[in-house]
């Protein structure tokens, strides 16, 4: 008996140990990091707030001390003052933007790492070479495109040297637009929502969830509603501003929207008996709902007059550009990610009757996932932020193939119009942290899991 009391004033000494030495070691690990996150703090996330405090002035000029406060206001007339145009335009030419540069480069990348994964001779020579562009910057990768593409020389010389004419197509000037009514937008996007919604709730019937397809043909009963009342109120006399469909209601409907979907997965939660994810989306679907039904969506801004905008052919020349330089990143890790499947699982496959294009498209691309998920987080983040690839090629000046990035530098170096400038700074922040921060929630939980 009284070894067995030594034995445990033994254990708990050595336990209290173990503990000083945990909490010393945790102590020094804070004690390392301190410093990098004390200038984190203030170089990073500091600056920020201080970007976003002047974005709430009227700043104009190099005197700081010329500054009122004015709220939201540059908020409201970067979407709504007639001034602001190139904004909205700019904000359309990030979208086509990012769309093809996502599409090319993920495309292209995979093909790439196809060929490769092929074992043909000189692969090293060849990953080099599709590599070799990413190591350039964007303003390099501008200047070189800049002289390929231009209207004089580069490509358009190509026929010449077969004895042929000279191209005159106009790669970076271009003019030519295919151009969309900006009031069309919410009717469109009401459209893609309830496409993507009616296939998520054909999907859960077809597995049997009656749970979550009764959630999911709320929006869907709704979204169908909005749809028929919208040709029910047409209005033949002012066809730009018909039915419910208008710019003016975009943030009515994207704030019920919210609201119903975040109740619906509070429901949801409750039904699991998920306690604390009911009260994490609860709280803010109340603040939404209550400020919903204190009309907060009227106080947003409209455009009470038609704007056109488009896609104009001078931004492929920038597309072409900028999967040249990062196709080869999505190859990379494309490459690495079919190199880390098992021969074994190509071979069960192929004796079950599989092709070799059946073997990438049913085994190898569906692994990939994951892979191409984070390439295309990257990817987005570099899109939304691009600057000196528009600089080097096409200046500050030509908007056909501007970017918010640019607005920034002209806004605010050009004009002294720092206020404006830092709105739109801002902006992009939060469209960049709209595509981050999910990617960051979802590895984290990963690693959890694991």
């Amino acid at each position: 008996m009284q070894l067995t009391a030594n034995q445990g004033r033994s254990r708990l000494s050595d336990l209290s140990l173990s503990l000083r030495r945990i909490n010393r070691d945790r102590l020094f690990a804070f004690l390392t990091i301190l410093p990098s996150i004390i200038l984190l703090a203030i170089f990073v996330y500091g600056f920020i707030g201080q970007t976003f405090l002047w974005s709430l002035t009227d700043w104009e000029g190099l005197d700081t001390s010329d500054k009122n406060y004015i709220g939201f206001e540059n908020y409201k007339n970067l979407f709504s003052h007639a001034l602001n145009f190139r904004f909205r335009q700019e904000l359309v030419n990030t979208f086509f933007f990012t769309g093809f540069f996502l599409v090319g480069c993920l495309t292209l990348g995979f093909l790439l790492a196809v060929l490769l994964d092929q074992r043909i001779k000189g692969e090293g020579f060849f990953r080099t070479v599709f590599l070799f562009p990413m190591a350039l910057s964007f303003a390099v990768t501008g200047t070189i495109w800049r002289w390929l593409l231009n209207p004089r020389g580069g490509v358009n010389q190509l026929p010449t040297l077969f004895g042929g004419e000279a191209w005159s197509f106009s790669w970076l000037n271009n003019r030519k637009a295919y151009e969309f009514n900006w009031h069309e937008v919410p009717t469109l996007t009401i459209v893609v929502i309830l496409a993507v919604m009616a296939f998520i709730l054909i999907q859960q019937i077809v597995r049997r969830r009656w749970l979550t397809a009764i959630f999911v043909s709320v929006p869907v009963l709704v979204l169908v509603g909005w749809i028929a009342a919208d040709f029910l109120t047409w209005n033949e006399d002012d066809p730009q501003m018909h039915g419910l469909f208008n710019w003016q209601d975009v943030p009515r409907y994207v704030m019920a929207l919210l609201v119903v979907g975040m109740l619906l997965v509070v429901v949801n939660k409750l039904w699991h008996g998920n306690r604390r994810g009911a009260f994490l989306f609860g709280v803010p679907a109340a603040i939404l709902l209550v400020a919903y039904l204190l009309g907060a969506a009227e106080s947003f801004p409209n455009v009470d007059y038609e704007e056109s905008f488009g896609f104009n052919v001078a931004l492929v020349g920038v597309i072409l550009a900028a999967v040249w330089q990062m196709s080869g990143y999505t190859m990379a890790m494309y490459l690495a990610g079919i190199r880390g499947i098992s021969e074994d699982l190509r071979e069960a496959a192929r004796v079950d009757g599989c092709n070799e294009i059946q073997v990438y498209t049913k085994i190898i691309l569906p692994l990939l996932q994951p892979i191409t998920l984070s390439a295309a987080i990257v990817l987005g983040h570099i899109s939304l932020k691009v600057f000196d690839l528009i600089f080097a090629m096409a200046g500050t000046d030509y908007l056909p193939v501007s970017v918010p990035g640019v607005q920034v530098y002209t806004t605010m170096f050009r004009s002294n119009k720092f206020a404006i400038g830092s709105s739109i700074a801002i902006v992009l922040l939060v469209m960049v942290a709209v595509v981050i921060i999910p990617y960051l929630v979802t590895a984290l939980r990963g690693e959890h899991e694991v």
